[in-house]
């Protein structure tokens, strides 16, 4: 049985075609907005097998007409933790836009949640801004190595670009900058987290978790050592694929 997860996030998106023996046939990330329809069709038909089954998920869902049920990415990434990291407890999901908690019950099953999407603070758009600031690829501000930093306190993306700029214009080293832009989304996601209550084990997911050093100062403010997949842009887009299996199973004995 082969089934497809689409995940139409507010900045990428995310596909997983998933064979029932446990392997991913085919996967994709790119950037989302419009044409993201077309290209979720056309990567779907691009894999030369036939798809039983189609979850979509993320805000963009409602795009994808045709898949066979759309869900919340809260409900796809319990799934996919329930599947991969069955010891999980609590996720920090921090994507382009948004940055969830969520906590999962013994059973495996959604217990709790916080979200976050009032303001860009502490997300992939934050360091998006910042990296744009300080005028580096995004993927830089992950390389910087261990020492001070710049305190940049403002949860106001706006007024935080304006503290990072200050600090530039008064000549503070441009890795003390980094470091002070890593540490404020960290405090911030890890008071989300802190709120809601972070229950070991703990998984990172989205494209954030993908800064290295943005988990290590999580981790260190929870103090909790968190998984982190390897693609943890893929989590939602993977547990559809996997809730599109339970599904089709589902409808295949007439309890659909």
């Amino acid at each position: 049985m082969i089934t497809a997860g689409i995940d139409i996030g507010s900045s990428a998106l995310k596909m997983v075609i998933w064979e029932s023996t446990g392997k991913i046939l085919a996967r994709y990330v790119g950037r989302a907005g419009y044409g993201s329809e077309a290209r979720a069709r056309e990567f779907c038909h691009s894999i030369g097998v036939h798809i039983d089954a189609t979850v979509a998920t993320g805000y963009g869902r409602g795009l994808i007409d045709w898949a066979d049920r759309s869900v919340t990415e809260l409900t796809c990434q319990v799934r996919w933790a329930r599947q991969e990291v069955p010891a999980a407890r609590t996720i920090i999901d921090i994507g382009g836009q948004d940055c969830k908690v969520i906590r999962i019950s013994e059973s495996g099953t959604l217990a709790d949640f916080l979200l976050n999407d009032k303001c860009a603070a502490g997300t992939g758009r934050f360091l998006e801004v910042m990296a744009a600031a300080l005028d580096v690829p995004v993927e830089e501000l992950s390389g910087v190595p261990d020492g001070p930093s710049v305190s940049i306190s403002s949860t106001c993306t706006v007024f935080a670009e304006s503290e990072v700029m200050s600090a530039v214009a008064g000549g503070r080293n441009k890795q003390e900058v980094i470091r002070g832009i890593n540490n404020a989304v960290a405090s911030r996601v890890a008071a989300l987290a802190l709120r809601l209550g972070c229950v070991p084990d703990l998984v990172i997911t989205g494209g954030v978790a993908q800064n290295a050093r943005i988990v290590d100062a999580i981790a260190s403010i929870l103090s909790t050592r968190p998984v982190v997949p390897k693609e943890p842009q893929l989590t939602a887009a993977w547990g559809a694929a996997l809730l599109a299996h339970d599904k089709f199973l589902s409808k295949r004995e007439g309890s659909y």
